[in-house]
């Protein structure tokens, strides 16, 4: 009797064990379960991926930081004011000449950069594209004498220039002829026109380092802007 009665007890257990252990089973084959484990791992990966990038945008911000920061900006330029504002793409110069003249430059960031190549042959140097500058000039509450132009490293090259209405935000005034198009007297008199005011080949240079600074100060405020918002 003792030994059936420690054999059912035996039975008995073992019988519990296995019905938790099939419970157990069976609620791990459940859906919901199988959805959170989904969930789980994909917030794992989503994690670990976020993580590497935060890591590698660390590493560039502290690499230039360190090797290279930006200077702080320059706020005039001989008779010239600068206002730069962070996150834009333009800069803008401001001054007067004489009693009646304002001038007001607009000036493009870089768009990129060409390959150097002697002979045909590409050295693998690279150089800065020219900058877009926009050249505005007015008199009072008159008509703006606007002249296009492009920033080489070390020169000003007019593209265009032409009148138009001050205050007209609609329409496309008639832009005249290419600069090249004209008697080479006349364009060699509009570049004195230009230089008598400022804007010359020491403006450009100026204008390529000023754009390069900017550059990677806004390269660097990108990267801060992009790990500030992952790690929201």
């Amino acid at each position: 009797m003792g030994c059936l009665m420690k054999s059912l007890k035996r039975t008995c257990v073992l019988f519990i064990i296995s019905k938790q252990n099939k419970s157990l089973f069976t609620s791990n084959l459940n859906p919901i379960s199988q959805t959170t484990r989904r969930n789980y791992v994909s917030e794992m990966r989503k994690s670990a991926f976020e993580g590497n990038v935060l890591r590698l945008l660390r590493n560039e911000i502290q690499y230039e930081l360190e090797h290279s920061p930006p200077k702080q900006p320059i706020t005039k330029f001989n008779s010239f004011t600068v206002d730069e504002r962070s996150g834009e793409q333009w800069i803008r110069l401001n001054r007067k000449f004489g009693e009646k003249e304002d001038i007001k430059l607009e000036v493009t960031m870089f768009d990129g950069s060409i390959p150097v190549s002697k002979g045909g042959v590409v050295t693998g140097e690279e150089v800065q594209l020219p900058i877009t500058l926009i050249v505005n000039i007015t008199k009072g509450d008159g008509e703006v004498l606007e002249i296009m132009c492009s920033a080489w490293p070390d020169t000003i090259e007019i593209t265009k220039l032409f009148v138009r209405e001050k205050n007209k935000t609609s329409g496309q005034p008639y832009a005249g002829p290419g600069f090249k198009e004209l008697d080479d007297e006349l364009q060699n008199s509009l570049y004195e026109f230009l230089e008598e005011r400022g804007i010359d080949d020491q403006l450009a240079i100026f204008l390529h380092e000023y754009m390069r600074n900017k550059e990677k100060s806004e390269f660097i405020r990108w990267m801060q802007t992009v790990k500030s918002y992952i790690e929201k």
